[in-house]
């Protein structure tokens, strides 16, 4: 997927609304995780990311500080996210509890 063809997010569009179930991709363009849910807005809320797993099962939530993340929708619209982190990288992150 060629991310640099597609529209940023804006700070104030930053928001669990906007980013709910938004795909992440690592730099190799491998998908990552899911947004499951967000604490706070802006460019301070803290994303929480489900990664691993299978169907959703299993998988283990960790927490993105948003500006970790670089938001965007592609042509049709939809919201996902790169990071510079690799899938192991974030997988090593300590598991996120609310």
């Amino acid at each position: 997927m060629d991310h640099s063809k597609h529209t940023p997010l804006t700070a104030s569009e930053l928001s669990e609304t906007n980013v709910m179930d938004a795909a992440i991709y690592g730099p190799g363009d491998e998908k990552i995780g899911t947004v499951s849910h967000v604490h706070g807005a802006g460019s301070g809320m803290k994303v929480i990311v489900d990664v691993g797993g299978f169907l959703g099962i299993g998988a283990k939530p960790v927490a993105l500080d948003a500006n970790q993340l670089n938001f965007m929708r592609d042509e049709s619209g939809t919201v996902h996210a790169t990071t510079s982190m690799t899938k192991d990288q974030v997988k090593n992150l300590p598991e996120h509890h609310d």
